[in-house]
């Protein structure tokens, strides 16, 4: 079931980001940085962080009580921000990926956005071929990746991300 994160679910999230990002747990999915980065994905404040933004929900997937994946979405007023689109490593490959960013084109639409925007690190080969295959593509722009700043993480390698974005059809 998908519904709005609230704050009282940042212990749950802050465990299952990072267990999808960072470290070996995250080895047992395919969306692991654990080979690009080192620290942390997000902590408490980062995440308490995110709950502040005024035009900005949190969606999160739960399966028995437990949340089991989660995505972070913006409205950036000529676009929604998708960000921290996370999965459990055990769950992943089975569909709840896909229903989080089908819910965050929902989102878009309910808030008469024409188009969905996101980062990628550049290197996540496999990642950009699964947003493409849902209908994201390269818009040719880069940014740097914040390579000095440990609360993304501690890079093992110089990173960059690319922007990617997908038109939303509105109704």
């Amino acid at each position: 079931m998908i519904s709005i994160a609230t704050p009282s679910d940042i212990p749950q999230l802050n465990v299952l980001i990072n267990s999808a990002y960072r470290g070996e747990s995250s080895k047992k999915g395919w969306t692991t940085e654990a080979d690009l980065l080192g620290g942390i994905r997000t902590d408490d404040e980062n995440l308490s962080d995110l709950f502040q933004k005024p035009n900005a929900v949190l969606l999160k997937y739960t399966e028995n009580e437990e949340i089991t994946g989660c995505v972070f979405l913006e409205n950036q007023g000529h676009q929604l921000y998708l960000g921290m689109l996370t999965v459990s490593p055990e769950l992943q490959g089975g569909g709840v990926g896909k229903k989080l960013l089908e819910a965050a084109e929902a989102q878009a639409r309910a808030w008469g956005l024409p188009k969905i925007g996101m980062t990628v690190i550049s290197v996540r080969k496999d990642l950009i071929a699964w947003y493409e295959r849902r209908g994201y593509h390269h818009t040719g722009e880069t940014k740097p990746f914040p390579m000095d700043d440990p609360k993304f993480g501690l890079p093992k390698q110089f990173l960059e991300f690319i922007v990617m974005e997908k038109a939303i059809s509105t109704p």
